[in-house]
């Protein structure tokens, strides 16, 4: 099985709904996101995929996100915009544009709000 890991990030504000404390105040985050992928075959010129076009998807799936404060973003509307909750956002978006080839499969996202504060979303 090979493992491929892109790191990345994007800013954007947030606010918690239902919570207790300071967080459900608007307030503002460098996100910082690791995104892994896995499968067992290489492609014929023996890459799992491209460090860049996996770096393009991302890119595209922080366009909905970045310089944006989350609470408005569709999905963020309904569910709160925990790190939890992004961790699993980007998740599925990925897996979602990476669905063309059937060989690759995300293993899971890490999302840090701060140096020393992370959520991980995994199947």
């Amino acid at each position: 099985m090979f493992e491929l890991k892109i790191k990345s990030r994007f800013s954007s504000a947030h606010f918690l709904r239902d919570y207790n404390g300071k967080c459900e105040n608007l307030h503002g985050h460098n996100w910082k996101v690791e995104v892994s992928v896995q499968g067992i075959e290489l492609n014929n010129i023996n890459l799992l995929i491209d460090f860049k076009e996996l770096k393009k998807i991302l890119k595209n799936i922080f366009e909905e996100l970045d310089h944006k404060l989350l609470n408005e973003v569709e999905f963020f509307i309904t569910n709160n915009p925990s790190c939890e909750n992004i961790a699993f956002y980007i998740y599925k978006k990925l897996a979602d544009a990476l669905s063309f080839n059937n060989k690759i499969k995300v293993s899971k996202v890490c999302v840090w709000e701060t140096d020393d504060s992370n959520a991980t979303y995994y199947e």
